[in-house]
């Protein structure tokens, strides 16, 4: 399985990666990476026509189990996905800035 560490992520989505975060929508709203996809781990599998399969995905929680064992699951189903070691909170220890609330169009609660 294929990690990178936060600053490996920050240059990624400079390029525009897309960053799924599989924590539940009240962790998401508490504070998330700005550009994060809501889908939480729960639901990830029903919602994965939503992801392109055409470029890597990368999967972020609260400190990396999650996204880990969802980066197994993205790449069993033929996704090039890449879990983000250390997740949203190596990201708010680093001092980057965070995005608090769900935004429109996240699936931030189950809905797009």
């Amino acid at each position: 399985m294929r990690e990178i560490d936060i600053d490996q992520l920050a240059a990624a989505l400079d390029e525009g990666a897309t960053l799924v975060d599989v924590r539940e929508s009240t962790e998401y709203a508490e504070a998330h990476v700005p550009g994060a996809v809501n889908i939480p781990m729960g639901r990830l599998t029903s919602r994965l026509d939503e992801l392109d399969r055409t470029s890597p995905v990368h999967v972020i929680c609260a400190s990396g189990n999650r996204s880990a064992a969802m980066t197994e699951v993205l790449l069993a189903q033929g996704f090039e996905a890449v879990d983000v070691v250390g997740g949203t909170s190596a990201w708010l220890r680093s001092g980057r800035p965070v995005v608090r609330g769900a935004a429109v169009g996240t699936g931030a609660g189950g809905t797009r």
